[in-house]
C-alpha cells in the first residue's frame, strides 16, 4: 500500500473514531471536551460541541457544531464561523486538517489508533471559530426531510438562523467582531450569507451580529 493510501487509510478510521466520541459526549446543546482519542493529556485549548435546532420547531433540523475558544484572549479576539467545502465535507476536516489546533501525525499505519497532534499555526491562536456541518445532512446534523432542505439558498438562510441563535445561547461573543469563512465550493454561499447577515443587522434582527466586511 502506498503512503498516500496509507494515510488516507488513517485520516478515515480517525475520523470515525473521534467523530464517533463527539457524538457520545454532545447528547446536550454545548458539551465540553477536554479529552480526545488518540491526544495525550488534556486538550490545552477549550473545545465545545453541540446542536443548534432550526425551524418553527426544533425538531424540524438539528445543525451540529464545533466551536473552538480563542487561544489568545476570546473576549476580544474576532469570532468566525467557518463552513466546509464539498458541498457536505464533515466541519471535523478544516479543524483537523486546514485551520484548526489539531492534525494527524503523519506516521506508517500499524494497526492501532492514529494519533493526533497540535498544529502551531491554528487560526484558533487569534480568534475562535465555529466550524458548523451545514448543508443539513453533513456530518452529525440532521433534519426529518433532508432532501427537502438542500440547496444553496436554504443553506444561506440555515446559517444565517443559525448563528443569531447560537449567538443567543453565547451571549459573551456577540459583541466580538465576526467574520465569515469558508473553503472551496463555500466560497459561493459565504458573500450571500454575509449579505443577508448585513440586512438582517438593518431591519434589527436580535441579536445585532458585529459583522467585520474586510
Amino acid at each position: 500500500m502506498s503512503r498516500i493510501c496509507i494515510m488516507c487509510f488513517n485520516s478515515h478510521i480517525i475520523f470515525v473514531i473521534v467523530l464517533a466520541f463527539f457524538v457520545r459526549i454532545s447528547s446536550q446543546v454545548g458539551s465540553k471536551v477536554e479529552l480526545l482519542p488518540g491526544f495525550e493529556g488534556p486538550l490545552p485549548f477549550e473545545l465545545e460541541t453541540g446542536y443548534v435546532g432550526l425551524g418553527e420547531t426544533d425538531d424540524d433540523m438539528q445543525v451540529f457544531y464545533y466551536f473552538i475558544k480563542s487561544e489568545n484572549d476570546p473576549a476580544k479576539d474576532p469570532l468566525m464561523l467557518w463552513l466546509s467545502g464539498g458541498p457536505g465535507c464533515s466541519a471535523f476536516s478544516p479543524l483537523a486538517i486546514q485551520i484548526g489546533p489539531l492534525a494527524f501525525k503523519i506516521e506508517e499505519y500499524n494497526g492501532s489508533l492514529p494519533n493526533l497532534i497540535l498544529r502551531p499555526q491554528s487560526w484558533t491562536k487569534v480568534s475562535s471559530i465555529i466550524f458548523v456541518d451545514l448543508p443539513l445532512g453533513t456530518g452529525f446534523s440532521y433534519a426529518k426531510n433532508v432532501s427537502a432542505h438542500r440547496s444553496d439558498w436554504k443553506l444561506v438562510h440555515h446559517t444565517h438562523q443559525f448563528l443569531r441563535k447560537w449567538l443567543i445561547d453565547h451571549p459573551e461573543f456577540i459583541s466580538n467582531e465576526f467574520y465569515m469563512g469558508g473553503d472551496s465550493y463555500s466560497g459561493i454561499p459565504a458573500p450571500a450569507i454575509v449579505q443577508e447577515i448585513s440586512k438582517g443587522n438593518e431591519i434589527g434582527l436580535q441579536p445585532i451580529i458585529n459583522l467585520q466586511l474586510s
